[in-house]
Order: C-alpha cells, then structure tokens, then sequence
C-alpha cells in the first residue's frame, strides 16, 4: 500500500488492523524499534487484517554499533522461515553482485538508514544533515544505488523549498546519476542499473529546469514512465507537467496517484494548485478544503491553502494559514511569500511590503526563490517590481518558473512585453522538442 497514506493514518493514533482496513489491505506488518542502552531492539509481528490474527512474530536484539544488523537478523530469521536452505536473504542478495561485504558498505548502509527518514521531515537543518550523510554514503559505497536514488531525491525537493539554489541541486543529481545514465542509450555510457531507474525522473528534472533541454528530460522520463506511484517520483512528475502547462495530464496524473494514496496529504493539496493553474477555480476551492478539513497541520495543505483562499477573498483564512506555517517552518521562503501575497489581498499593504523588503535582504546572505513575490507585488500594483522578480526566478532556473507563468494572479501582466519573452522561452523549448528525430522511436 502507499506509503504516505499508511503513515498518516498511523500518525492519526489508528491501530495496525484499522488501518489495514481503511486501505483494504490483506495483511500488515507492524513493529516497534526500542533503544536499551546498549542495544536495538526490534518487535515484528505480521497481522491478519479480516480477524486480527497474528500469523507471525519476531523479536530480534543487535547492539547499538551495528544498526543495519537489525535488517540482517531478520533477512537470516526469514530465510530460515522460509526455508531457503540456509542461505541467509542478505547473503543471497549480494550472491549476484560484485561488491566485497567490506567494513565500507556497512559504514554506508547504515549512514543510508539514518538518512532515509531524517530528510522525509522537511525541515531545513534535518535535510541538510541528511544530505552531508547520504553525500559520504556514496563516497564509501558507489554502489549504493539507495542511497543515491535518496541523494536525488532530497536534492530535488531542496531545490522545490528554496533551501538550495538549482544550480546546487543539479550538480548532486548529476554526481549521483553518475553510474551511468544516458536517456538516448549511448554505447558509451554504461548501462543504468535496473534499481537506479528512480533516479531518471530527478535527472529529467535537471534537464528541463536547470538546463532547459527538454528533448532530454522527456526521453528520462519516458523510460521512467513505468515505475509505480511514489511520493518523490510522482512529486516530481506531475510539477513536471505543471511547467509544461500541461494541466489535464498534471490533473489526472495526481488524480489516479490519489486513487492509490487515498490520505497523502501533498497530492491532495498539488491537486488543488493543478486545478488552480489550470483556471478551474471553484474545483480548486473544493479540493483545498477537503485538504485542509483532512490534513489541517500540513504544510502543503496550509501554502496552497493560503494562496487559494486569499485569491478568492477569504482572507482572514489564508492569513492565519501562511501565518501559522511560517511561524512553524522560519527558514521557508516560499511560506513567507505567501504570508505577504495573503496580507496584500486583505488590504493590509504595509505588512506586505514589509516581508518583501525582508526577503530581499535575505536573498542578498543565501539564496532565496522570487517565484512566488511576483503575485505579491501585483497585488500591490507595482508591476515592473513583478516582471524583476520573474527575470530573477527564470535566471536562477527556480522551478516553479513557468508554472508561475500560467498563474492567473499574475493575469495583468499578460500583455506586457517582457512577459511574453518569457512564455516565448517555453514555447521555443517545446518547439525544438518536436523538431528532434530522437524523439519520434
């Protein structure tokens, strides 16, 4: 079952088998990991969801210096189980491969492990700790196609919060994509393991955004078309689709992701933004609020929330929304613009500006994305204060770029010369994609 939907029940204080129940799923395995203090220990059980029926259990204690050995016991109590004639599954796994069960691959696997979950919080100084961990996991292992597929990820979405510049992020989705991948299939290249797949929608990302080559990006993610519904992969496919304005292939893409993902609340909130963008303002609305009736403390829920409501006058909603996110997550620019795009539209200018000013001097100490202070300043009527912030975002290939080109906050700056050099650069990127051979196999 999806991932986001299982954890956010979970979260919710829901039970293993009502859980199960609420996704319709056969079986669930659950656990506890407890620290003593001088080892791990971890408590499975597999439950049967139509009765409640434990239908299996282990219980398994490691010392503390060896984390990743909690995996290996229970690869070896499995194999036992099943009676794999006494090869072990962990050793079975590395039968086929020529990496050396050295002290290396331990230290990296288990650096991956501690990575893998701290960088899925979204917060700035976690994501970034996790980033330096998965950076030497795949110094010391650059086999470790998890741990890369983990690098682009992070990376990618990093580049989505504005906590690192794209430049940055393109440079470690290229280091970890450097096993290999080569979209066109070029005899030179080595071939892209199958496992590593994951790593071609965050390549074909860099593409687009970072490189503005799109022949490039649609043949990465066209190979990638095939991997199932992930929170990254199609996180990252559906802002794909958003950039191109390709909003009916963005809408039903997060549509049947949702069909699988009932309760992720990112794709019901990206889902509302996509019905924003794609001007269907009332089902926009509809789908915010059930987000914020279902997911009212998410992040996602809280920025499109703010954005939608106060474009549609309710702003005393979207002022406490981007209010309350930023006071939650300080180092979140894009919340910070939204805050001054929801005090603008209440009428409350001063304020506004007062953030914009803020972010400016921000942007003079790190890097800051100007994608969402263009429908600020049109808010407050200053136009060409609109138009400088978009240059800055389209210079800084800041990925939200060209969706804010479709924005209709931004509809009076359609018209405007500059704006139309702008949508001129997407239509001649989707121009010489059509023209390219490769493209036609």
């Amino acid at each position: 079952m999806a991932r986001d939907s299982v954890f956010i029940l979970a979260s919710q204080g829901l039970g293993a088998q009502q859980i199960g129940e609420t996704l319709k799923a056969d079986l669930v395995l659950a656990g506890t990991l407890r620290a003593l203090p001088s080892h791990f220990r971890l408590r499975a059980e597999m439950i049967r969801v139509k009765d409640g029926a434990q239908i299996w259990v282990e219980d398994l204690i490691v010392p503390q210096s060896c984390i990743a050995g909690l995996e290996s016991e229970l690869g070896d109590r499995l194999a036992f189980r099943l009676d794999l004639g006494g090869v072990s599954i962990t050793a079975a796994a590395s039968s086929g491969s020529d990496r050396s069960g050295g002290d290396q691959q331990r230290e990296a696997f288990e650096l991956y492990q501690r990575a893998h979950h701290e960088w899925q919080t979204l917060q700035r100084h976690r994501m970034q700790d996790s980033l330096r961990l998965l950076l030497r996991a795949t110094e010391l292992d650059p086999l470790q196609i998890a741990a890369k597929v983990d690098l682009v990820n992070l990376s990618v979405t990093q580049a989505f919060y504005g906590f690192m510049s794209p430049a940055v992020a393109a440079d470690l989705v290229r280091r970890a994509a450097a096993t290999g991948v080569d979209p066109w299939g070029d005899e030179s290249a080595p071939d892209l393991p199958v496992c590593a797949e994951a790593i071609l929608p965050g390549f074909g990302w860099v593409n687009f955004h970072v490189d503005r080559n799109l022949p490039t990006a649609l043949r990465a993610f066209a190979l990638s078309a095939h991997i199932p519904h992930d929170p990254w992969i199609t996180r990252v496919r559906a802002m794909f689709a958003l950039s191109r304005h390709r909003f009916a292939e963005a809408i039903e893409l997060l549509s049947a992701a949702l069909r699988q993902d009932p309760f992720a609340p990112w794709l019901h909130a990206r889902l509302a933004w996509a019905l924003h963008l794609a001007g269907l303002q009332d089902e926009s609305v509809d789908r915010i609020r059930q987000a914020l009736t279902l997911f009212p403390e998410h992040e996602g829920s809280a920025l499109y929330g703010s954005i939608i409501l106060a474009f549609h006058g309710e702003t005393d909603r979207a002022i406490e929304l981007a209010h309350s996110l930023v006071q939650r997550s300080p180092y979140f620019d894009l919340a910070t613009a939204v805050h001054a795009y929801a005090l603008a539209c209440a009428g409350r200018k001063d304020e506004a500006r007062v953030i914009l000013e803020r972010l400016e001097w921000l942007s003079r100490e790190r890097f800051v994305l100007h994608s969402f202070n263009p429908a600020v300043c049109v808010e407050l009527g200053d136009f060409d204060a609109a138009l400088y912030h978009l240059r800055a975002a389209g210079e800084s290939r800041c990925p939200w770029f060209f969706q804010m080109l479709a924005d209709p906050r931004l509809k009076p700056l359609h018209g405007r010369p500059e704006f139309i050099e702008m949508q001129a650069i997407l239509t001649g990127m989707e121009a010489a994609a059509a023209e390219d051979p490769r493209l036609e196999s």
